[in-house]
């Protein structure tokens, strides 16, 4: 169980430093209104290298990019497809020849700037372009804020499962600026609170009801309650990852809702959820399927499930057959020697890794959500 001790919920003015320590690395995370605008300076701070290259997709620098580019003190990006259908190898390939072509080095710096999608495929493209150069994030959507953008993971997907290619390769930095939030539609938005709600799930009750009963303010883009959301669940992570970087035991938990819904997202070729949206639905097997094991109170299930009402509709899986999730969950990436470890929740803020679920465990808990049998 992860011991975690709650941020207040006061708007912190100044920038916040949160550091990642894993022994072999350091990432330092900045957090506030406006750091994107001292991104050099920051950048230098951290000696990144003076040759960067940024990758991103057309939608996000067509917000964003004038500011970046004038904060970076000009570039011209590599853009990739927006989508997470086009996280693919294709898309990496395309990273690789924007860098060749620009005339990148092993000494040059590669930084993502966009949603989980530009994070996890230029994290990838960084990690084994020349066999690895220096990654920074500026992540753009909430998910990628409070969640992808920090811990290393990078990676890509196959057509037969999410994140089946990857690596673990840490970012120098992190500039989390939740001034980007703006122009984030809803749904985009509401994608992200639902990882921000996995954080409260796994390590902070407070969390957890600060979300449930500010959720007026929050979808408003108050500062006051959303900005410490944030913060907090950048320091639960960073201190998840500076314990358990390679997710050998301590970072599985991280992985709460995570294996049905990337099966959903598989399954439905990553064009019907939101990442976010697919995990909210795996959040609630995986408190089902713990209320079925005794190891969740009811109360504590219909607590979470009433949250993730609250926050919007997800769309429907009325129409996804239990048989192709199944195969989907049997090639997930966290069998390990052909044993599923699948992570539940024994209370809000606290969940256990088990080893000894069944298939009709699972069967019987995408039942209940409504799949077909």
């Amino acid at each position: 169980m992860l011991s975690y001790q709650p941020l207040s919920s006061h708007v912190v003015n100044e920038p916040v430093r949160v550091d990642v320590s894993t022994g072999s690395s350091a990432s330092t995370i900045w957090i506030g209104d406006g750091v994107v605008d001292s991104a050099s300076a920051l950048f230098e701070a951290q000696h990144l290298s003076s040759r960067r290259f940024v990758v991103s997709n057309p939608v996000v620098w067509r917000l964003h990019g004038e500011r970046i580019s004038r904060a970076l003190g000009g570039v011209e990006p590599i853009l990739i497809p927006d989508g997470e259908r086009f996280k693919t190898l294709q898309s990496v390939s395309r990273v690789y020849e924007g860098l060749v072509r620009a005339g990148a080095d092993r000494g040059s710096a590669l930084i993502a700037v966009g949603g989980g999608v530009v994070g996890d495929t230029a994290g990838f493209a960084a990690a084994t372009f020349l066999r690895g150069i220096a990654l920074a994030h500026i992540p753009t959507t909430l998910l990628a804020q409070v969640d992808s953008s920090i811990g290393g993971k990078v990676g890509v997907n196959l057509a037969l499962g999410k994140n089946l290619i990857g690596a673990f390769h840490q970012p120098a930095v992190v500039l989390v600026d939740p001034s980007f939030l703006s122009t984030l539609p809803r749904r985009e938005f509401r994608s992200g609170l639902y990882e921000v709600v996995k954080y409260g799930m796994i390590a902070s009750r407070d969390l957890f009801e600060r979300v449930s009963s500010g959720t007026k303010a929050i979808f408003a883009r108050d500062a006051e309650v959303l900005t410490p959301a944030i913060v907090e669940s950048c320091r639960i992570k960073a201190d998840v990852v500076s314990q358990d970087e390679r997710e050998s035991g301590l970072r599985r938990i991280l992985n709460f809702g995570h294996t049905i819904g990337h099966a959903l997202e598989s399954v439905t070729k990553y064009r019907r959820f939101r990442h976010g949206e697919a995990i909210a639905y795996g959040m609630l097997a995986a408190a089902d399927l713990a209320v079925a094991r005794g190891a969740l109170a009811e109360r504590e299930r219909q607590g979470l499930a009433d949250l993730i009402t609250t926050l919007g509709p997800l769309p429907p899986v009325v129409d996804l057959p239990i048989s192709e999730v199944m195969d989907a969950v049997r090639r997930d990436k966290k069998v390990i020697n052909g044993t599923l470890h699948f992570v539940i929740a024994i209370q809000i803020g606290a969940t256990m890794t088990i080893d000894d679920v069944t298939e009709d465990e699972i069967r019987a808990v995408l039942g209940r959500l409504g799949l077909v049998p």
